[in-house]
């Protein structure tokens, strides 16, 4: 839900303004001093000051540990969005728990904050309204004495908000094993338009690995029908724990930095004034959303001041039916249907 809040006035016309949202983090400051917060063992991420940067340390036989910021909005199939960030793998094994000789993944990217943090979440077996960037180191498995391998694989990954939908369902295509102790600079964008996330990996300005992109819709390779979607409202640097997972494990340190979010937020270019003595907010809508105006006299106690109207992906105009006499503050409700 998001919310705009615009004073008014006889005489006051708002200026135009854009919300459109880019979260940069490059550690020079403490991050969690800037909207960044942590959740489990926050001994398994560490504010180095002095060279800038998170380290990080990935152990899954700790809880569920994540490094988080919220987007403040929600995203689902219908956003566009990119996260750019760089990676330092200084070493990570499979096979740290016994008996547990899988990989487990690393993650880097977005889920929905209230279902993370609860008791039952797990990667290893419900993990619903998850979209990020996986690393699996190498691992195998032993079945009866026949040993399967697991490759190492860099992967994006889509879970749906049910749990039971993947994107994509086929690994072979992102096996590869990152370097130790090289930056990999990791970029993956998604378009919903075509409903296609494309990924690339580079080290040193030059193309390590670009694996196939995802495309949701393409049922060869995606799990996701068109019915099904996500809901994620944060951006995590994760640490997962093997908890429920009889095969899996994983253990590792690096570093992350230079972390940049891009999406969109459900109101955009929004400008506020009068049209025949009647206040209207106008503003970029998206589809997808829901819209109604607020309006105060006193902070306490907010009424609603006209009909809920559905985006379109058009400029969306909504106007005061019962304006007050005197002066009021209006903000624009923005919620998922």
């Amino acid at each position: 839900m998001l919310r705009l809040l615009a004073p008014i006035s006889a005489a006051l016309l708002i200026a135009s303004v854009s919300v459109a949202k880019t979260i940069s983090q490059n550690f020079a400051m403490n991050p969690l001093q800037n909207g960044w917060q942590e959740f489990g063992n926050i001994n398994l991420f560490y504010w180095n000051s002095t060279n800038q940067n998170l380290e990080v340390t990935w152990d899954s036989r700790e809880s569920n540990s994540f490094f988080y910021v919220p987007l403040g909005t929600s995203l689902t199939r219908n956003d566009d969005f990119s996260i750019d960030f760089d990676l330092l793998i200084n070493d990570i094994v499979s096979g740290i728990e016994p008996g547990k000789t899988g990989p487990l993944e690393i993650g880097f990217g977005f889920f929905n904050l209230g279902i993370a943090t609860n008791a039952s979440f797990s990667r290893a077996s419900f993990a619903p309204n998850v979209v990020e960037f996986d690393y699996f180191p190498y691992g195998y498995y032993d079945f009866g004495g026949t040993i399967y391998e697991s490759p190492a694989t860099a992967t994006p990954t889509f879970i749906s908000s049910s749990g039971s939908n993947y994107a994509p369902t086929i690994f072979a295509p992102y096996s590869v094993e990152l370097p130790t102790n090289t930056v990999v600079h990791i970029q993956i964008s998604f378009t919903s338009s075509n409903q296609t996330l494309a990924t690339l990996l580079t080290t040193n300005g030059s193309v390590f690995f670009q694996p196939p992109t995802v495309v949701l819709n393409d049922t060869n390779t995606s799990g996701f029908s068109s019915t099904n979607n996500y809901l994620v409202d944060t951006f995590s640097i994760n640490n997962y724990s093997s908890a429920g997972d009889d095969f899996d494990s994983v253990f590792g340190h690096g570093i992350v930095d230079n972390v940049v979010i891009s999406y969109p937020l459900p109101i955009e270019n929004f400008s506020g004034s009068f049209s025949n003595g009647v206040w209207q907010a106008s503003f970029s809508s998206r589809s997808n959303w829901v819209y109604n105006l607020e309006r105060t006299a006193d902070f306490e106690s907010w009424t609603v001041a006209s009909p809920s109207a559905p985006g379109n992906g058009a400029v969306l105009i909504l106007q005061d039916s019962t304006p007050l006499s005197r002066n009021a503050f209006y903000r624009v409700r923005a919620w998922r249907p």
